[in-house]
């Protein structure tokens, strides 16, 4: 029975490399992120530039390489062998997705039995939410990934010869973590529960208690491995934003901070609201699991903290180094969401697959207790095996029912551009490095411009360079618009339909045709239709 179920398993996770052109799929709870047409391209846009055009930086445009290098540097090295193209992104994912596979069976493989681990495994394949936000060339499959290496090396720390030099190992892991995605400050206090509580009642003996307490959490080698860790952290971290500084982007390093930086409310409650919009929001990755994933949870903490002596099973999983870095890393990311004010279901991927292994431990520890504990384990394994096949059956719908809008609207606009030429082939718009990164062609984003001396706004990029096209979805923002207008009118062309989202499904061209003169912003001038413009659809 267990080959049986390693061979479903392994089924499930083939499902997500297949078809790997195809869209996010349509009609999801998730269609609102916009990672499916805008994240794919501007993460790895370096690795793009650098193949298909000679130079992987464009000054004034959106460049976040200096502050996240480590997916587009693999990329880079992926492209040499695969060429330019969406698949190869995409499949670069589902290798890191592959190895999250791995690596969560071997962080709970020792402290459980076999089916608890595959029953982890199970629920990570059939989620319906990791397989669409999986097949995207986004930076939270990797991030996990190296999150799930550095817990499997620091719960092993104790067992190891020479321990000290492994956590500056993991120290080194962790640099990667934040070269990968920024927000993995936010999974430092997981990391750290995991090293010093795998050396928990290791320490020596005392006949002071209070001292033998502090010893037996804060032992001696434990305390040695986070300095090393840190140490290594800081130097390799230390270095590279040395070297960013050295060679000038630290601008563009400030600058990915700064978009990814929300609009607060100002009622001095705030965080409170934006914690349960965030709390709230996991329902995203399961309506099942999340809330069983919860109340296991709480039931744990509960247990652990008023019938400590009868309930030593929560004991054990509370000073647990897994099982406490599951419930530091899922809650450390919430954290996130709730200081940013703007959760977006991709975030929520790596949340997903910590709450998983949480709900695996849980039901596992339970089903060893007598009497009515094993009840209730049975109970929520039972409820996890009944999501898994409700996933499941969605999750071979998706697979087997693949949509090519995106790819098709991206390549039918080039053509549109290569039989019409407009000037420069070069193209602006808030899903560019997308299309580029399908279809080649060369682009600009208009949302994001960091501001220069040379490249004060929109408009003076859009001067220097000088593009013939433009293309946004169903509607135009009118501070764009006003940028767009002061070098250009406008001359909408074509509509390409795509994905489902009501408010992006629809990818309009427009021709770029420069003015004689530039046009002088004064108020709101430039922001509506003017006359020698063809726009059809609403500005807004």
């Amino acid at each position: 029975m267990y080959a049986v179920w390693v061979v479903v398993i392994g089924g499930f996770a083939v499902l997500h490399a297949m078809n790997l052109a195809a869209d996010f799929p349509n009609h999801t709870p998730w269609h609102i992120d916009w990672a499916k047409y805008t994240d794919e391209g501007w993460y790895g846009n370096a690795a793009v530039r650098a193949h298909l055009f000679g130079q992987w930086y464009v000054p004034g445009d959106f460049n976040p390489a200096p502050a996240v290098p480590v997916w587009p540097f693999l990329e880079w090295v992926l492209f040499f062998f695969t060429g330019v193209n969406v698949e190869a992104a995409r499949g670069l994912a589902i290798a890191f997705f592959f190895a999250n596979l791995v690596l969560c069976y071997a962080l709970l493989r020792p402290r459980a039995p076999k089916w608890v681990a595959l029953l982890a495994l199970t629920l990570l394949v059939t989620s319906p939410f990791l397989y669409c936000f999986s097949r995207l060339a986004i930076l939270e499959p990797m991030l996990t990934t190296l999150m799930l290496a550095v817990l499997n090396l620091s719960v092993r720390l104790p067992r190891m010869r020479h321990p000290v030099a492994v956590a500056a190992g993991i120290g080194v892991l962790f640099t990667l973590m934040m070269l990968t995605k920024t927000t993995a400050i936010f999974l430092l206090p997981a990391i750290g529960w995991a090293m010093f509580a795998a050396f928990w009642g290791r320490g020596e003996a005392s006949a002071n208690s209070s001292r033998s307490s502090l010893r037996a959490w804060f032992h001696q080698r434990a305390v040695q491995c986070a300095a090393s860790a840190g140490i290594a952290f800081a130097v390799t971290f230390g270095g590279w934003m040395a070297l960013v500084t050295a060679c000038g982007y630290l601008g563009d390093w400030k600058y990915l901070l700064f978009i990814n930086k929300y609009v607060k409310p100002t009622e001095f409650y705030w965080p409170l609201l934006s914690f349960w919009w965030s709390f709230h929001a996991t329902i995203w990755v399961d309506r099942i699991l999340i809330p069983l994933s919860g109340l296991l949870m709480a039931a744990v903490l509960v247990a652990a903290a008023v019938f400590r002596r009868r309930a030593g099973w929560a004991s054990e999983l509370v000073v647990d180094p897994v099982f406490g870095a599951c419930v530091l890393a899922a809650g450390g990311y919430i954290l996130f969401m709730t200081y940013q004010n703007h959760p977006q279901p991709r975030y929520f991927a790596l949340v997903a697959v910590f709450c998983f292994l949480i709900v695996a431990m849980t039901a596992g520890k339970l089903s060893e207790e007598p009497g009515f504990r094993r009840v209730f384990g049975y109970g929520a394994v039972a409820l996890a095996a009944t999501a898994s096949v409700v996933n499941g059956v969605w999750t071979i719908n998706f697979a087997s029912h693949p949509e090519y809008t995106f790819v098709n609207a991206a390549r039918a606009l080039t053509n549109y551009i290569d039989q019409h030429p407009n000037g420069n082939r070069l193209l602006v718009s808030i899903s560019g490095d997308e299309i580029t990164l399908v279809t080649h062609v060369q682009s600009l984003c208009d949302d994001f411009s960091m501001r220069t001396p040379q490249f004060p706004d929109l408009g003076a990029k859009l001067a220097h360079y000088q593009p013939g096209w433009w293309a946004t979805w169903n509607d135009i923002d009118p501070g764009t618009l006003e940028d767009l207008h002061t070098h250009y009118s406008l001359e909408q062309v074509a509509e390409f339909k795509a994905f489902d989202d009501p408010e992006r499904n629809v990818l309009v061209l427009f021709k770029l045709h420069p003015l004689p003169q530039p046009r002088v912003i004064d108020g709101n001038n430039l922001q509506q239709p003017l006359p020698d413009d063809k726009i059809d659809i609403m500005v807004e």
